[in-house]
């Protein structure tokens, strides 16, 4: 029951509630309204992002044996047994986070409004503490594997061939 209520937290939060909430602060305009120079790129964008998310989460329920949310180092579903490093979690600490920022991305572009990148830029923010949070209870967790993988692995999107430098605490 636990990672049934895990996954329909994340889609309700993430997935509906945080872009209604960027649709809200822009000036709720219809969709309809939206014209096609911002809604031919938003797109794909946001879908791409939606693919990469999914795709994370998928591979962490297989692989990793457990659910992606876990809020400030609350236990909201049970976490992740096995240390993730290939997959979406090859070039990228955070496959899921960099999917859903791509998601907010596409609908920025397609609100293209200074308050929903304001709601984006917050969301943004706080998620960051989430980050170094669960950075720490991978740490605990996993110890020299994962900073290993740390300093291996971009936070978000790790580059071919540039040298990753160790992540300052």
């Amino acid at each position: 029951m636990k990672q049934v209520l895990g996954y329909f937290l994340g889609f309700a939060i993430f997935i509906v509630g945080i872009p209604s909430l960027m649709w809200w602060a822009a000036g709720m305009s219809a969709l309809a309204e939206i014209p096609a120079w911002r809604i031919i790129p938003a797109i794909p964008i946001a879908l791409a992002g939606l693919f990469l998310s999914v795709w994370s989460i998928v591979y962490m329920k297989r692989v990793g044996k457990g659910n992606p949310f876990d809020a400030m180092g609350h236990e909201v579903a049970p976490r992740t047994k096995h240390l993730m490093t290939d997959g979406p979690y090859r070039k990228s600490r955070n496959p899921m986070l960099s999917g859903t920022y791509l998601y907010y991305t596409g609908i920025v572009i397609a609100l293209w409004s200074p308050w929903a990148l304001l709601v984006f830029a917050v969301i943004a923010a706080v998620m960051m503490l989430q980050v170094l949070s669960e950075e720490k209870r991978l740490e605990a967790d996993f110890g020299q594997e994962y900073l290993d993988y740390k300093r291996a692995t971009g936070r978000f999107f790790t580059f071919s061939g540039c040298k990753q430098r160790q992540d300052t605490p």
